[in-house]
């Protein structure tokens, strides 16, 4: 059977599953990072989260990102699954599991996951407030998408 490290799922991710993924008799460190959705997000109180992506390029650009730290540190296992669809407050979106035979690697492997996902995988998420809702954009917040995607492929 194919293990799919790295996926975009609509239901609750299962972290006890990710984590088996890249569960390995060499690794001595194994790094979870667990992204869950906050009630504040710059004052603001947040009612829930609507995420939608681009499936086929945004697994591609996890498995791009794998590749990446696999490149740094060869015997690097690593597993990360996006959720997708209307999540709220404390909900899981994203865990990120990285063993490596030493514990800095995988602490610098997990940081580093989360931070290329929100450069590069075509995730983009709509806020609902008290008050309103906005399609936020891309996940650096730095390119609006009003309409909930972007009108070109990233």
């Amino acid at each position: 059977m194919r293990i799919n490290y790295f996926n975009i799922c609509q239901e609750p991710i299962q972290i006890d599953e990710v984590i088996a993924k890249v569960t390995d008799r060499n690794a001595g460190a194994i790094t979870t990072f667990i992204g869950t959705v906050r009630e504040m997000t710059k004052g603001k109180k947040t009612i829930s989260l609507k995420y939608e992506a681009y499936i086929p390029m945004a697994e591609k650009k996890l498995s791009q990102i794998g590749d990446e730290i696999k490149a740094n540190v060869p015997e690097a296992k690593v597993a990360i699954t996006h959720r997708i669809g209307s999540l709220n407050i404390s909900d899981i979106a994203v865990v990120i599991a990285v063993s490596t035979p030493h514990r800095d690697d995988a602490f610098t492997g997990s940081k580093y996951a989360i931070e290329r996902i929100k450069e590069i995988v075509p995730i983009w998420k709509k806020e609902h407030w008290e008050d309103g809702e906005k399609w936020i954009g891309d996940q650096l917040e730095q390119t609006p998408y009003p309409d909930g995607k972007p009108e070109k492929e990233i």
